[in-house]
């Protein structure tokens, strides 16, 4: 096993905090993972982790170590760029992260047509709709909706995205239609919500005729996956605030329709994040302008039918 093999090991297995976690992303076994950590601490006569049966944490010299590692993969790979853009032939992996309802509909479908055109990359596609974190994660790129906490990444932006508060016939039937925020409200509507570790917002921010404000709705029903509050809404349990994209068939077959249409929610941003030097990487920027006009078409294009739908 080459030195480099095994310091890219000990970066991955420090940013995921699991050897299996690293093995994984990595494509290889736990017994390789722990057997490259184990020469690298070998080759530097310290401990890199602490290991319970439960728990594995940096020490106080893997904690040292990993900046220096990071840096000489950083430069590796700046490098590879370099070559790959003078020879225009990218390759290696290229970490990319999104929302589940983006990736599956938006993402995923033109990675096959992007990896046609470049034989030579790989595509790590990392679904999820909780917050990534580019540098701790190792992602190149992320996708995502809303606006960034961190202002030190840089951004392309994609589209704004209209969004719906949409709820099923028999909903409407069984509680009726709420005309506006206040209604939700005051009515104690089943409103679904997305929740996962670390969220900030609890509240549905909709247009009003004073501007934008910010309802406190309530709901017994929560997930962290954007999918299941849809099925939820199918299924006539409650009220769901989603982008328009993503619920576009169902609004036109009707077993979807708006609800509360007098303030109706703010448009979100679609961009994606990468760092400076990411952006530099061949790769990174061919799969951006690669996906990023595609997925903005297509995001017109459902929000033109589930427009033309409804009149």
């Amino acid at each position: 096993m080459s030195y480099l093999d095994n310091i890219r090991t000990f970066v991955r297995v420090y940013e995921l905090g699991s050897m299996s976690a690293a093995g994984r992303d990595l494509r290889i076994s736990p017994a390789v993972t722990s057997a490259r950590i184990s020469q690298l601490e070998e080759h530097l006569n310290v401990r890199l982790f602490q290991r319970t049966t439960r728990n594995l944490t940096p020490t106080e010299q893997g904690r040292a170590f990993y900046g220096g590692a990071r840096e000489v993969l950083e430069v590796l790979e700046a490098a590879e760029a370099q070559v790959a853009q003078l020879t225009d032939n990218p390759k290696g992996s290229l970490y990319v992260a999104a929302p589940l309802g983006v990736g599956r509909r938006l993402i995923a479908p033109h990675v096959p047509g992007f990896l046609k055109q470049y034989p030579e990359v790989q595509i790590r596609l990392r679904l999820s709709d909780r917050k990534v974190d580019l540098t701790t994660e190792g992602l190149d790129l992320a996708f995502f909706l809303g606006t960034p906490e961190d202002s030190t990444l840089r951004l392309r932006k994609i589209a704004d995205v209209t969004r719906v508060l949409c709820a099923s016939p028999d909903y409407i039937a069984r509680r009726g239609n709420p005309v506006s925020g206040e209604a939700l409200v005051a009515h104690r509507h089943e409103c679904l919500n997305l929740r996962f570790p670390g969220a900030t917002e609890f509240q549905w921010r909709l247009r009003t005729p004073d501007g934008p404000k910010r309802f406190a709705v309530a709901g017994r029903y929560e997930s962290d996956d954007g999918d299941v509050l849809t099925d939820w809404a199918l299924a006539g349990e409650g009220i769901a605030l989603k982008p328009v994209f993503e619920v576009a068939e169902y609004l036109r077959s009707g077993r979807l329709v708006p609800v509360a249409e007098a303030t109706p929610p703010e448009p979100i941003q679609m961009a994606c994040l990468f760092t400076h030097r990411r952006g530099q990487d061949p790769k990174t920027r061919l799969f951006m302008d690669y996906v990023t006009d595609r997925v903005g078409a297509a995001i017109r294009q459902a929000e033109q039918r589930a427009a033309e739908s409804g009149r």
